[in-house]
């Protein structure tokens, strides 16, 4: 008998790019016994016509109000009978079988209990997204002019990782979980309404097993964020950001 996987996508007024991300994830999960939810966050635009009108297979669960990303994919925890989940930004495309390769991958190495692909921008270039825990230098000082070189440090880039290797850091945007242990943990931890909770999930999976970036598949990840462009943004980073380490401890 396969395996079975689950995936949810959270969503909030993305009328202008759900399309493109669900059709490319059913394309290439048809090798899968696979269940897509869609979690729409009381959106305004119209993202939940395009999903009902377009995508009669995918189970959509619509909240009243916005209550943030790791509440919104938190909905499934219930509904879930999967061996793997996978968590996927509405601004991520698809163009291989990443997920069956991801989860063969965790089918054979018992000891991993999270895995993400190497993420891209649209041009192919590669997105050197957080590898290590947020700590002051990594996540404040490497955002000041003289001490950008940090990031480089932070996201592991200067190490030109090209083979399946052991991160603390499992990005947010894209990754496969095993589901009974994502249900354990009790998914994300809805304190956190936007930002660290990719983090703070990391830290308590990395108590159960391995998590690792595995740069043999990728995915496409148009990534806009909000959080170096206006107030809110900034506001919900660093609320998120105090919540983290009151949580797992400050460190420089």
């Amino acid at each position: 008998m396969g395996i079975k996987v689950s995936g949810s996508i959270v969503t909030y007024n993305n009328a202008d790019i759900i399309s493109e991300c669900i059709r490319s994830i059913m394309e290439y999960t048809r090798d899968l016994e696979f269940t897509l939810y869609v979690i729409d966050n009381g959106s305004t635009d119209k993202t939940v016509e395009i999903i009902q009108n377009q995508f009669e297979q995918v189970k959509l669960i619509r909240n009243e109000e916005n209550t943030g990303f790791g509440h919104g994919h938190n909905k499934v925890l219930e509904k879930l009978c999967s061996d793997y989940h996978v968590v996927i930004n509405p601004d991520i495309t698809i163009n291989q079988n990443v997920i069956l390769d991801l989860c063969n991958y965790l089918e054979g190495h018992p000891d991993i209990a999270m895995i993400t692909p190497r993420i891209l921008n649209e041009d192919g270039s590669e997105q050197f997204l957080p590898k290590y825990c947020p700590t002051i230098r990594y996540v404040i000082i490497s955002k000041f002019g003289p001490f950008r070189y940090l990031r480089k440090r932070y996201t592991r880039e200067t190490e030109n990782l090209q083979k399946a290797t052991d991160v603390e850091f499992c990005t947010g945007c894209f990754f496969v979980i095993r589901t009974p242990l994502f249900q354990e943990l009790g998914g994300f931890d809805k304190r956190y309404f936007m930002y660290c909770e990719d983090a703070d999930l990391s830290r308590r999976v990395k108590e159960k097993g391995r998590i690792v970036f595995y740069p043999e598949v990728s995915v496409v990840h148009k990534w806009k964020r909000d959080n170096t462009g206006n107030i809110k943004g900034i506001t919900r980073f660093l609320s998120s950001l105090v919540k983290y380490f009151l949580r797992w401890g400050v460190k420089f």
